[in-house]
């Protein structure tokens, strides 16, 4: 009982200490957090070489066509991208409403609001592309007026304080984190209820071997995919949207939504997933810098 008490007290303490961390830089003026936002790309790069070798390679093998030069200038790029990620998404807890809906504008936002006006469910798929923890902010952009909850899947990070800082700052814009263990069966009670949601799910990481159920072809590469979101889609009779997300310039970015399904549960098995990797690879192949390479995404092979 007290070593309960103990660790819930170390808990508290250190996710005060690491939101007030967070608070303080994210109250930093933009042009201070882009030089403390290059001087982490440089030491990733160059002298900590933060997963470089894996990086170099998932960038070679997925664009063959691209010579030495090429990759090493793309891999340049993805490094100060991915400081620039860090930053931003501490920035995120900072940022009102007004600055967010300037730096993170949704294209095509009213076929999306039409679904939830008609009391739809809808699912939108993302990738771990541009600044993903920037899309936590699509609910000041949304028509809730049916009683629609937005949602977003996340894992539950290991450290606890971490993890409860993080969950402040993706919720703070209205937005509801479901763990992903229990999110098919808290979205498919919801349904049942009559409770409209809209519901954010990335899905383009490495599935564990129990759970690979379908491959496709992904970036030159014969891949495993999660086909969980599409299974809670389809139980839940959701529209299915893919968020093709751009950086329109440094510090701002944009999200198309692109319609891939009135009803996931009219679909094919696995159609609606093997559209939502044709389109974010289309994504990555036209600013290819801002997918998470440093991430081991090939490391199952069949």
């Amino acid at each position: 009982m007290g070593r309960h008490i103990h660790n819930k007290y170390l808990i508290a303490v250190n996710s005060a200490m690491l939101s007030g961390l967070f608070r303080g830089l994210g109250a930093l003026p933009w042009g201070v957090l882009r030089g403390v936002s290059s001087m982490i790309s440089w030491l990733a790069l160059n002298v900590v070489r933060y997963r470089t070798d894996v990086a170099r390679g998932n960038i070679s093998s997925s664009f063959p066509e691209m010579d030495a030069a090429k990759v090493d200038a793309v891999l340049r790029e993805y490094y100060r991208f991915l400081a620039d990620y860090f930053v931003e998404t501490v920035k995120l807890g900072a940022m009102k409403p007004d600055e967010m809906r300037r730096r993170m504008k949704f294209e095509n936002i009213e076929e999306v609001n039409a679904d939830l006006r008609e009391g739809r469910n809808v699912s939108v798929f993302l990738g771990h592309y541009c600044n993903w923890e920037w899309v936590s902010s699509m609910p000041l952009w949304l028509d809730l007026s049916r009683g629609t909850e937005p949602c977003q899947i996340y894992h539950p990070l290991s450290n606890v304080a971490a993890d409860r800082v993080f969950g402040n700052i993706r919720r703070r814009f209205g937005a509801t984190n479901l763990p992903m263990s229990t999110s098919a069966k808290t979205l498919m009670e919801k349904s049942a209820r009559g409770v409209p949601t809209i519901t954010g799910y990335i899905a383009d990481q490495t599935p564990s071997w129990r759970a690979i159920h379908h491959w496709l072809p992904f970036l030159h590469h014969d891949t495993p995919v999660f086909t969980g979101a599409e299974k809670i889609s389809r139980k839940i009779h959701a529209s299915a949207y893919y968020l093709d997300m751009r950086m329109a310039r440094r510090g701002e970015y944009v999200g198309k939504f692109v319609k891939i399904s009135d009803d996931v549960a009219g679909e094919e098995p696995n159609a609606v997933t093997e559209r939502y990797f044709s389109l974010l690879e289309r994504s990555i192949r036209n600013q290819p810098a801002f997918w998470l390479w440093t991430h081991r995404r090939w490391k199952h092979k069949r």
